[in-house]
């Protein structure tokens, strides 16, 4: 039966010793040495005291009998004392050993709660294996998804790259065709520019013989204008004083300016804008100003004639006169058209997104072009009661100006970013472009009275140029070191011959006549004490009156 029990106390010593801790194992070992220890002390223990009982039995013997000799009297009781010597030491050791074997329980016991500890904690990381195992094979699970995924996508990208080149194989085949087709319409184009080239020279030949017509009845008006100018003149006794001058208005033709006839002061609480002579030859000049108004003024005494009121504070930015129709433009988005006899407004134009900056009534009197900061040019119908918006051309600047070509039918426009830009009122279309004609914005652009084909235009960079239009070119230039243009509506003329070109500065107040023909200053007038917006050359009425300049601070100035 012991067997059994030694048996089955070897496997649980060898099953703790397998799950236990190796520390906890050598507690046990330790355990088992000490208590094999005792167990061989306390058997020492008990053959000492049975060797000590028969020894106390001899003595005992030994003194009853009374004959032992006192010497083994004393050797027994020496040994006696050693013997109990050795009893009280075994005795205190084996004492020792229960406190040490004590004292191991209760480390044993610690232990054991340790275990119990590091058994909880080894199942909760069982049960953290387990999950990380349930979660390694979902990820591996995913991986050969993954793996199935790009090996498809691959496939795919080795089929995108074959059909790639497929396709860059048919752009080569493409472009080569691409080269020949450009190559025979480059070929196409050059026989076409020497088609053209031929059909221009034509049209040179016709429009030169047009313009030799042009100047041929221009000479015919002008001298039926002279005779019926003096008949005028004749009609109302216009006296000057001979002298001041022994010109009489009007009868020698063109007059370039030479002292100020009329100083017309605060002719306008505030910068005058824009101003432009009656286009039929009529004793008037229109201003528009800052102060929400258009006035007209007679030129001959200087005085004013009416004044046409626009929305309170806001600026009035052109004018234009003819007929007996006046127009007036304004940053209120708006362009008012008013009867120069019965000084009220007949129409009032709208439809801009921004302010009109610049404005022109075409001679027949029937239609208005406006140009805005919305980037547009707009042609409106006030033939009727109520007007009608006919065309709207769109472009990428601010127009500043805007100029009516001889025959009316194509419209030049300057914009802020320094280019021109020619517009077909038939077409509704943009014909050509002139791009960077002006380091700065272009202020005024006007037409030759005399050859259609040279345009002036005036820019914020203080530099007059003359454009050949055939040449698609600039011809001539004109400045000076006092000469500056200061604002966007800055204008420059023609003289009625196109013989001089004339604008007044916005930095010294001064006027300057160029000679076009020599190219030359003519001449530099003083009479303005604020800087110059704008100058106006007209035909010059019954008068003779032809040039008047207006400035900043709201003065009017008839130039003799």
């Amino acid at each position: 039966m012991s067997n059994h029990y030694d048996l089955l106390f070897a496997l649980i010593v060898e099953r703790n010793r397998k799950e236990n801790p190796p520390c906890v194992q050598l507690l046990h070992e330790s355990y088992a040495s000490l208590q094999d220890l005792n167990d061989a002390l306390e058997e020492k223990c008990d053959a000492a005291e049975k060797e000590n009982l028969d020894l106390r039995q001899q003595l005992k013997a030994a003194e009853s009998d009374g004959k032992g000799s006192s010497k083994n009297e004393i050797k027994l009781r020496e040994k006696i004392h050693d013997l109990q010597d050795q009893l009280r030491e075994k005795t205190q050791k084996n004492s020792d050993l229960s406190n040490q074997e004590l004292e191991n329980g209760k480390e044993i016991s610690k232990l054991k709660e340790l275990i119990v500890s590091h058994t909880d904690e080894i199942s909760a990381l069982k049960a953290e294996k387990k999950s990380a195992d349930n979660d390694l094979k979902t990820m591996q699970s995913r991986l050969k998804m993954a793996e199935h995924t790009s090996f498809v996508a691959e496939k795919h990208y080795l089929a995108f790259k074959e059909e790639m080149k497929t396709l860059q194989d048919e752009n080569i085949v493409l472009k080569s065709e691409n080269t020949e087709l450009v190559n025979r319409l480059v070929s196409e184009k050059e026989k076409m520019m020497i088609q053209l080239s031929e059909i221009n020279e034509s049209h040179e030949k016709l429009n030169n013989e047009v313009i030799m017509l042009r100047s041929l009845l221009a000479q015919e008006q002008e001298r039926s204008r002279k005779e019926n100018s003096m008949v005028n003149s004749l009609a109302s006794n216009i006296e000057y004083d001979q002298s001041k001058s022994e010109r009489r208005w009007g009868s020698n033709g063109v007059v370039v300016p030479t002292t100020p006839l009329h100083t017309i002061k605060s002719a306008h609480s505030s910068e005058i804008t824009s101003t432009r002579y009656h286009s039929g030859g009529r004793n008037i000049l229109a201003t528009a100003s800052s102060d929400s108004s258009v006035k007209l003024w007679d030129t001959q005494s200087g005085r004013i004639m009416s004044t046409l009121r626009g929305n309170a504070s806001q600026s009035m930015m052109g004018v234009d006169i003819g007929g007996e129709l006046i127009i007036g433009c304004s940053v209120d988005k708006t362009c008012r058209v008013w009867n120069m006899r019965t000084e009220r407004m007949i129409h009032l134009l709208t439809g801009h997104a921004s302010k009109i900056t610049c404005c022109r009534l075409l001679p027949d009197t029937k239609s208005v072009v406006t140009g805005s900061a919305d980037r547009s040019l707009r042609l409106w119908d006030i033939n009727r009661k109520t007007y009608n918006q006919t065309i709207t051309l769109r472009h990428g600047s601010t127009p500043n100006c805007i100029e009516l070509s001889s025959d009316s039918t194509t419209v030049i426009s300057g914009h802020l970013d320094g280019g021109l830009r020619f517009w077909d009122l038939r077409s509704a279309s943009r014909v050509s472009e002139m791009k960077s004609l002006h380091e700065s914005g272009v202020t005024s652009v006007m037409c030759s009275p005399i050859d259609g084909t040279k345009i002036l235009t005036n820019g914020r960079d203080s530099i007059l140029r003359i454009i050949d239009v055939r040449k698609d070119e600039v011809v001539q230039k004109f400045s000076h070191t006092g000469f500056r243009s200061t604002f966007n509506w800055s204008s420059s003329s023609w003289s009625p011959d196109g013989k001089f070109v004339g604008a007044g500065s916005g930095s010294s107040g001064d006027i300057f006549i160029w000679n076009v023909n020599s190219n030359k200053l003519t001449k530099q007038l003083k009479s303005h004490t604020a800087p110059v917006v704008c100058l106006a050359w007209g035909q010059g009425g019954s008068n003779g009156q032809q040039v008047s300049s207006v400035d900043k601070e709201g003065t009017i100035v008839l130039w003799a």
